[in-house]
C-alpha cells in the first residue's frame, strides 16, 4: 500500500470514527449533565437511548411518520421516561447518599432491559429505511447521506444544548444548580424543576442517538443500549464527567478509536479498546481530558 493510499484509508476511518463518535457524543452528555448537577451516574441512560430508538421505530412503522418528525416524537418519548425515572426511582434517595443512587441506576437499567424483553420480545427488528442510501466519493473518500445526517443532527443539537444551557434562563438556573445545590435553592431556584429538566434534556438526546443507530445499522433490540451506554460513560469520563464539552470531545475519541481498532488490528478488540482507553486516561489524567483539580471540602 502506498503511503497516499494508507493516508487516505486513516483520513476514511477518521470520518467513520467521527460519525460513529457523534453517538456516543449525544449518549454521553446525558450522563455528564446529569452527574454535573446531581453528582448521579445514572446507568440507566443507556437504556433510554434503546426506548428512543423503539419510539423511533414504531412513529416510522407503524404511524408511517418521516424522519425529522418521528426524532421528534422519539425524543419527546425519551424525555417522559427520564423525568418518570427521576421523580419515581431517583427523587427519593436523593439525600441516602452515592451507593444507594448508583444501586438505584443500575436496578432501574435491569427493570428497563426486562420490560423491553418482557414486552417487545428479544428478536431483533429491523428499523424502516426513511432515508434512502446514497453514497457519494469526494476525491477518494467515501461518504454517504446517512453519516452526514448523523453528524447534521449531532452537531445541531449540541450547538442548541450550549445555546440552551448558556443564554437561557433554565440553562443560567443549572449552571447554578451545579456549582452549588443549596446556595442555588437559597436564592430561590426551584433546583427540582432544574433536575427535571436536566433528566429530560439528557433522554431526549439519548433517544435522539437512539433514532440515528436504528437508521445507519437498520437494527434495533431491547438489549441494544448495554454495551453502547457503557462506551458513552467511558466517553463521558474521558472528556472530564461533568462537562459538556468533555462529553462532547469523549465521544469522538471513542468512536475515532474504535474504527481504528477495527481497521487496522481486530474486530474483537473494538469493545475493549474503550475500556483501555478509559485505563490509560485515568492513569495519565484521572480528571479528564477537559476536567480540573478541585478541592474538596470534608
Amino acid at each position: 500500500m502506498s503511503p497516499h493510499d494508507l493516508t487516505l484509508q486513516v483520513i476514511q476511518q477518521v470520518f467513520n470514527g467521527v460519525s460513529l463518535g457523534s453517538i456516543y457524543a449525544l449518549i454521553a452528555l446525558g450522563y455528564t449533565m446529569v452527574y454535573g448537577i446531581i453528582r448521579l451516574i445514572n446507568f440507566a441512560h443507556g437504556d433510554i437511548f434503546m426506548v428512543g430508538a423503539f419510539a423511533g421505530y414504531f412513529a416510522t412503522a407503524v404511524y408511517k411518520l418521516s424522519f425529522f418528525p418521528a426524532l421528534v416524537l422519539a425524543m419527546v418519548v425519551a424525555a417522559l421516561t427520564g423525568v418518570t425515572i427521576e421523580f419515581f426511582a431517583y427523587r427519593p434517595i436523593r439525600k441516602a447518599g452515592r451507593i444507594s443512587a448508583l444501586i438505584t441506576a443500575i436496578g432501574v437499567s435491569f427493570l428497563l432491559e426486562n420490560a423491553g424483553l418482557l414486552i417487545l420480545k428479544p428478536d431483533p427488528r429491523a428499523f424502516p429505511e426513511v432515508i434512502p442510501l446514497t453514497v457519494y466519493n469526494v476525491g477518494g473518500l467515501i461518504v454517504n447521506n446517512r453519516q452526514v445526517l448523523i453528524l447534521a443532527v449531532t452537531f445541531g443539537l449540541m450547538f442548541l444544548l450550549q445555546w440552551i444551557v448558556r443564554y437561557t434562563k433554565i440553562g443560567k438556573a443549572m449552571r447554578a444548580v451545579a456549582n452549588d445545590r443549596d446556595a442555588a435553592h437559597l436564592m430561590g431556584i426551584d433546583v427540582n424543576q432544574v433536575i427535571t429538566v436536566t433528566f429530560a434534556l439528557g433522554s431526549a438526546l439519548a433517544a435522539a442517538a437512539g433514532v440515528l443507530v436504528g437508521i445507519v445499522y437498520n437494527r434495533i433490540d431491547p438489549l441494544m443500549g448495554i454495551m453502547p451506554g457503557l462506551k458513552a460513560f467511558v466517553a463521558a469520563v474521558l472528556g472530564g464527567i461533568g462537562i459538556i464539552p468533555g462529553a462532547m470531545i469523549g465521544g469522538f475519541v471513542m468512536g475515532i478509536v474504535e474504527v481504528l481498532v477495527v481497521a487496522f488490528i481486530s474486530s474483537g478488540w473494538k469493545d475493549a479498546a474503550a475500556f483501555v482507553a478509559l485505563i490509560i486516561i485515568l492513569l495519565v489524567r484521572p480528571v479528564g481530558l477537559l476536567g480540573r483539580n478541585v478541592g474538596e471540602k470534608v
